[in-house]
């Protein structure tokens, strides 16, 4: 059984660590209940603490498509890969729509 220390420190134990994933610099999330209290490992989150809005996942999805494209164009011997047709008439959704709710990496 863990005990708190006097500089307010908590140990968390090794087989709750493993069984839940938790790894050195992890942030857990301290949630009032009642008489006890939640611990939740706090993974939704950006590293700075903030969620990214949809432009800024949007933006790193681009990023990161640009970069793979220029990885494989210098597979293929230097020649590009062509570019994909955009598709034509209306799809009945938006990118922005599809990749809206979801995280990036944690």
């Amino acid at each position: 059984m863990p005990k708190v220390t006097s500089k307010l420190q908590l140990t968390v134990p090794k087989k709750i660590a493993d069984a839940y994933g938790i790894r050195p610099g992890d942030a857990l999330e301290w949630i009032p209940a009642g008489a006890s209290i939640r611990v939740q490992l706090a993974r939704s989150k950006a590293k700075s603490g903030t969620s990214l809005s949809p432009q800024e996942r949007v933006a790193i999805f681009d990023d990161g498509t640009r970069r793979r494209r220029q990885r494989e164009a210098t597979l293929l011997d230097g020649k590009p890969r062509p570019e994909p047709e955009p598709p034509k008439g209306d799809r009945g959704w938006t990118r922005e729509e599809l990749y809206g709710d979801r995280g990036i990496l944690s």
